[in-house]
């Protein structure tokens, strides 16, 4: 296809013909402009665009932020107070946790300030503004300063990014960093400031009985009663500016907060989400879905089917292990199960079929447009090269990469092989000094060397049957030449004689580094080979993928124009999103009909002392058994526990605030359900649904269950 560049078409707005009106990820920059603010007040909003996005002056954009590297936070108390999902807050409270102070399984409520536990690591940022930099790009292609390829690649985003920054008048303002992104596949682009601060204490966090309760069981289903919530508080210098921990930092003052009302719920109120959706990929077309199916999704299924396996039985058997290996089972086993019902969402959504739909409805659209003839068949023969590439790319990453953690830094390996030849031995002392650095964050506090060894048992077969003998790294030719073909000896070797294997064997080698040593090392080979292999079909990816890109551009740039004058929305790339919706139930087959929410009754209902995703732990019991709930209980005296919104969320929402007409926070956002797995791919109004926990629950437990009152009278709590 013709490289040109492209003049962007004005975006979309309002028409009487809106369709589907809780599907969107809406930009909040663009709200006046899309007329989204109108349709939000016909759903029931009460508030003025600027109340929740003011780029001059405090809005509810403010009182929400980025927590950690992947969830959502909000503001709660003028104090810095933050709340977000129990599994966004799971590494840090994991990493705080060991035998003797258990705070997965006990729960943790700091009792004053000075309790409040710092976290390496975690940071919290604030959108701080938001800039249109479309022309800018588009000038500098024009100009031939980068090619329309590569406008829309990191290296070149990033260098923009941090010019535009260099001459801004945030330059060298404590705690800004810049991002340049570009959205619609790069029709538009915008830079975005985030103020980041990275003194975030941990404050409170129920049991992971609680916090986790329904486990993977119930993960992606409804009805659920998981009170998924664990609150932090971000830390200042007395200036209230970003600063590394210090015992001198004073809690934020935060000129926003979410005021949280416990007034209750009635199927169709208004909700309103904003959050930091991670990504979609609602403009594929039919074979992109297919390839995502039998690539990405199939190998996560395989592949950590396998590790999970592992992990389960040796977490089981050992609380020291539980808790070591807590954190990294929850991240691997979330989304193995949304690939499982993703796929299974799909072929029952009949998603395939929607996507032929929507080409064939482009062809005809751009039979008479030159600018978008062929665009739909170039893509599609670009997706049939690639696919057993991508296939067997995400099957070795998935496998050695994302389950088996032992490994050599071969490249340092190869330098101090290099060093040892030409005698430098001023480079020798520093490569020790590297390589005790890799040895440490091998051998961490979280990371066993014989639950590893297990894993690669497991993995290395299961992938030699995932993929062909010629897909495969070299390592497999060693296991089948030098260990006739045992994988276990060939695991044992790595395990037992590596330099990295343990401590005896490491200071051997710093002590006495010799080139034979490293030409020996079964781990440095072993990662030099999984490494190549990589890289090798990362490379052969990428060249089958030449072209797709602008492609891509063409196509969504043609479906926004098929759909004009109905408004368009971007999909997620972890940027600041509003969604907007209501309450409300679902009938996900016939004769089945679920009610917008759930109550403590489904607690005791689905306790199952011998599973240790349905224990109860026995004050919770007590209070539910007892109907103590104060406040927080429902009209007819029954304790709210989840609700179901219509809001279009995705993986990054967790932990988003649930806003009710007023903007004030009634819920937060951690799960969607099964039946609309699909979603990130294509939006059913019907079945698609948020899953919420009730601000009331939260604060039940907060208040009754860890006795936190002082966390309590930081809010602003409205009962009526």
């Amino acid at each position: 296809m013709k490289v040109k560049v492209l003049i962007i078409v004005a975006f979309a707005t309002l028409s009487t013909l809106v369709s589907k009106a809780d599907e969107g990820m809406w930009l909040l920059q663009l709200m006046q402009q899309q007329n989204s603010i109108d349709m939000m007040k016909k759903q029931g909003l009460k508030l003025d665009a600027s109340a929740i996005y003011n780029p001059n002056g405090v809005s509810l954009k403010d009182a929400v932020g980025i927590f950690g590297g992947g969830c959502t936070g909000e503001i709660i108390s003028p104090n810095g107070l933050v709340l977000t999902n129990h599994h966004c807050g799971y590494g840090a409270i994991q990493a705080h946790s060991s035998v003797e102070h258990d705070y997965l399984t006990d729960g943790f409520w700091a009792a004053t300030l000075a309790d409040e536990l710092p976290n390496e690591r975690l940071s919290f940022r604030f959108v701080h503004r938001i800039v249109d930099i479309t022309d800018l790009v588009n000038e500098q292609i024009k100009n031939g300063e980068v090619t329309e390829v590569n406008s829309l690649t990191r290296p070149y985003l990033n260098k923009l990014a941090q010019d535009e920054l260099a001459k801004s008048d945030l330059n060298g303002k404590p705690g800004i960093v810049a991002q340049a992104l570009p959205f619609y596949a790069g029709n538009k682009f915008y830079l975005i400031y985030y103020k980041v601060y990275t003194d975030v204490r941990m404050v409170a966090a129920p049991p992971s009985s609680i916090g986790k309760f329904g486990g993977e069981t119930d993960n992606w289903m409804w009805p659920r009663h998981t009170c998924d919530f664990s609150v932090f508080r971000i830390y200042a210098d007395k200036n209230g500016e970003p600063a590394d921990y210090s015992p001198e930092n004073v809690p934020l003052s935060t000129p926003q907060y979410l005021k949280i009302s416990i007034k209750g719920l009635n199927e169709d109120d208004y909700a309103m989400i904003l959050g930091f959706p991670g990504s979609t990929s609602r403009y594929l077309t039919e074979s992109e879905v297919t390839e995502r199916m039998v690539t990405t999704n199939q190998a996560r299924i395989d592949m950590r089917t396998i590790r999970l396996n592992v992990l389960r039985d040796v977490m089981a058997a050992s609380d020291k292990t539980r808790i070591q290996y807590a954190s990294k089972f929850a991240g691997s086993s979330n989304y193995w199960k949304n690939s499982i019902g993703m796929n299974q969402a799909i072929a029952d959504n009949k998603v395939l079929e929607a996507k032929a739909e929507v080409e064939k409805q482009f062809n005809v659209f751009a039979a008479n447009k030159p600018e978008y003839q062929g665009v739909v068949s170039g893509i599609n023969a670009i997706i049939k090269r690639r696919m057993p590439v991508y296939r067997q790319y995400y099957y070795i990453n998935e496998a050695l990469q994302g389950a088996i953690e032992f490994g050599s830094p071969f490249q340092v390996m190869d330098e101090m092989k290099k060093a040892l030849v030409q005698k430098d031995n001023a480079k020798v002392e520093e490569l020790k000094g590297q390589l005790k650095q890799v040895f440490a964050q091998i051998h961490n506090k979280d990371y066993d060397h014989e639950v590893d060894r297990k894993v690669a048992k497991a993995m290395i077969p299961g992938l030699a049957k995932a993929l062909s003998t010629n897909e495969l790294p070299s390592f497999y030719q060693t296991i089948a030449r030098d260990f006739k073909g045992n994988t276990d000896a060939y695991v044992d070797n790595l395990y037992n004689n590596s330099i990295f294997a343990n401590e005896a064997n490491f200071n051997k080698f710093l002590k006495k580094p010799t080139v034979k040593a490293i030409d020996k090392d079964p781990a440095t080979a072993y990662s030099r080979s999984k490494n190549e292999k990589l890289q090798e079909v990362a490379a052969r990816y990428t060249q089958l993928s030449e072209g797709i890109d602008l492609l891509h551009k063409a196509f969504i740039r043609g479906l926004d124009e098929m759909k004009l004058p109905t408004p368009s929305y971007p999909d997620a790339n972890f940027t600041m999103r509003l969604t907007y919706g209501n309450v409300k139930s679902y009938d996900p087959k016939d004769g089945v009909h679920y009610k917008y929410y759930t109550t403590g009754d489904g607690v005791l209902q689905k306790e199952d002392p011998t599973n240790p995703e349905f224990v109860v732990p026995a004050k919770l019991k007590e209070l539910l058994q007892q109907h103590d709930f104060g406040r927080y209980a429902m009209a007819d005296g029954s304790l709210p526990a989840c609700f179901l919104t219509t809001n279009d969320i995705t993986g990054g929402n967790s932990g988003s605030p649930v806003m009710n007409d007023n903007g004030e926070l009634i819920g937060i956002a951690f799960d969607g359900n099964w039946e609309s797995l699909s979603g990130d791919i294509n939006f059913d109004d019907n079945l698609q649904r948020c899953i919420a926990v009730d601000i009331r629950y939260v604060l039940f437990v907060i208040d009754k269950l860890g006795g936190a009152q002082r966390l309590i009278n930081e809010m602003t709590i409205i009962e009526n």
